[in-house]
């Protein structure tokens, strides 16, 4: 397994972003995605979950049934896959290729027990992980969202708790951001990243 992802991984390196939810990590992307749109790409995760309002499938998830997505991690179709509040996620070995045969950087958002799995590989992305502030500030950011029920915030707060004590953990991650002011976390996240950012534009000035 080890030989066939390292052969499909030619191209700049990846970069996987983690980090609990409501911690900022689509918003982050977004600016990354709007100031760098010929440098980075994005790796489309499978989810057996239904779309929420505004998702396009192929855009935001490849949606697809448990059946479908089952058969796919028995093929080792998929570089990891977790499964949270009955529902299947999973990065693709195909999505990352799509995004390294354009010669663009591969952003992986994935959750924690994800990077535990990339770890076992040849993947060798950058590791980031996008934290919030505090339990608290996490809190009032998913409720505004109002789109969980009371069960799912609550599952997705303990799972928040879990993750800011596996961002601690040494050697697991290269840069920790704290998203407490999003123009410094942008920042951070920038230089983070700067020098792969510059290798991928020298190859597309010489091409």
């Amino acid at each position: 397994m080890r030989d066939s992802i390292t052969k499909a991984m030619a191209g700049p390196r990846p970069v996987v972003l983690s980090g609990p939810s409501g911690a900022g990590k689509s918003t982050l992307l977004k600016k990354l995605m709007k100031e760098y749109d010929s440098v980075f790409g994005f790796s489309v995760s499978h989810t057996t979950r239904n779309p929420r309002p505004g998702e396009e499938n192929g855009k935001d998830y490849h949606y697809v049934t448990r059946e479908v997505m089952q058969r796919g991690i028995d093929n080792g179709d998929f570089i990891e896959n977790a499964e949270f509040s009955g529902n299947m996620y999973g990065t693709s070995k195909a999505a990352v290729q799509d995004v390294q045969a354009k010669n663009l950087i591969c952003i992986l958002d994935i959750d924690m027990q994800g990077v535990r799995n990339i770890k076992t590989t040849d993947l060798n992305p950058i590791y980031i992980s996008i934290q919030p502030p505090s339990m608290e500030i996490l809190e009032k950011r998913l409720r505004d969202r109002k789109t969980e029920s009371e069960e799912n915030l609550q599952k997705r707060l303990n799972a928040a708790k879990v993750d800011m004590e596996f961002s601690k953990e040494p050697d697991i991650f290269d840069a920790v951001i704290v998203n407490d002011n999003l123009e410094d976390a942008y920042g951070q996240l920038k230089h983070a990243l700067l020098e792969e950012i510059n290798k991928v534009k020298k190859i597309n000035m010489s091409s």
